[in-house]
């Protein structure tokens, strides 16, 4: 158990977290989430306001859609990654636990003559996550809906052993999966339910080692590594989330001149010539010289290979450019690859 952003969270559990990392890739794995930040957005002009604090046109959204997004600073740079649903009769943002008064009040602060009501709902909301190829058979069993009529970022609301659950088929691994939402005095029973009926397939507890390792394997950013309060969508890969096609938000021009303008420096996926960990904070060099720095690395469990996510200029970005990984000052060598490392598998 580690401290983090005022929660004590499981690093792994008894299995270990490589047992845990393949056993979301092979079959499934439940992740206790509820550090995350949920905010209840509500009233006539709810729409308008998310046009107007994150960066994705969400009048494209129908009821029971969800979205990944970003919320920007006017600088461009990211106050934090958020996913938007849109429900029948609100919407929910789900925001990071770093993050959560930040956020909340960065939200409360740009309500200005619109009508909308901003709930944070967080204390009272609980969150797990089930992961996997199999997650969707295990949580059918308990499921009085059908999930297979659910595709990849939608969201259904389905009674779980009976309890009242908002279902989104989204994650942060790389699989399909389902992250849940039910009231917070239930979660210890959901958590047990689960647990028993996915144990026949496999199903294990995970937790935050296992939880880096596949989201870095597929490459999605994790606050105050990949992305933060310096650093922008453009440069970080997330441009496709960004419709400068909305007339505005927050960010939006300074984000229009780093699109137009190209960004100085990008976020690139390397592997290892020689082995070596590629740990964050190490400086990345070309010919000796500092250029960059590792957000991310490690041996990946699926792929055997030792990789990294960095930050270089645009010109050292492309496709089998070297770079040596400064490990302790002494130079390993490494070569930019194609991202994500691990293709996620989506149900579609």
């Amino acid at each position: 158990m580690v401290p983090f952003a005022g929660w004590e969270l499981p690093v792994q559990y008894p299995t270990g977290p490589i047992a845990e990392h393949h056993a979301v890739r092979k079959a499934a794995g439940i992740f206790d989430i509820d550090h995350m930040g949920q905010v209840d957005v509500r009233g006539p002009d709810a729409e308008a306001f998310l046009q107007r604090i994150q960066v994705y046109d969400v009048s494209q959204m129908a009821p029971w859609d969800a979205h990944y997004s970003l919320m920007t600073y006017h600088d461009g740079t990211i106050v934090d990654d958020i996913f938007v649903y849109r429900l029948p009769d609100s919407w929910m943002v789900v925001v990071n636990a770093s993050n959560r008064e930040k956020d909340v009040a960065w939200m409360e602060a740009h309500t200005h003559g619109l009508q909308v009501e901003v709930t944070d709902i967080s204390d009272e909301t609980y969150m797990l996550a089930v992961q996997g190829p199999k997650a969707e058979a295990i949580l059918q069993r308990i499921a009085d809906a059908d999930l297979s009529v659910v595709s990849a970022r939608k969201a259904l609301r389905a009674r779980l052993d009976g309890v009242e659950t908002l279902m989104g088929r989204t994650g942060y691994t790389g699989e399909d999966g389902f992250e849940l939402y039910f009231p917070a005095d239930e979660a210890v029973h959901l958590w047990n339910r689960i647990l028993e009926v996915g144990k026949e397939d496999g199903l294990l507890p995970c937790g935050l080692a296992a939880r880096d390792s596949l989201r870095f394997e597929a490459c999605m950013p994790l606050y105050g590594h990949e992305i933060d309060a310096t650093i922008n969508p453009i440069e970080a890969r997330l441009g496709w989330t960004v419709s400068l096609g909305k007339p505005t938000f927050v960010g939006r021009e300074n984000l229009l001149k780093v699109k137009l303008e190209k960004p100085s420096r990008l976020l690139v996926g390397f592997e290892m010539v020689d082995k070596a960990v590629p740990r964050e904070h190490y400086p990345i060099a070309v010919d000796g010289q500092e250029v960059g720095y590792v957000t991310t690395g490690m041996k990946s469990p699926t792929l055997g290979k030792f990789l990294g996510l960095g930050y270089v200029p645009r010109a050292y970005a492309k496709l089998g450019t070297e770079l040596q990984i400064l490990v302790r000052g002494r130079p390993k060598r490494a070569q930019v690859i194609k991202r994500p490392f691990y293709k996620p598998r989506y149900k579609q």
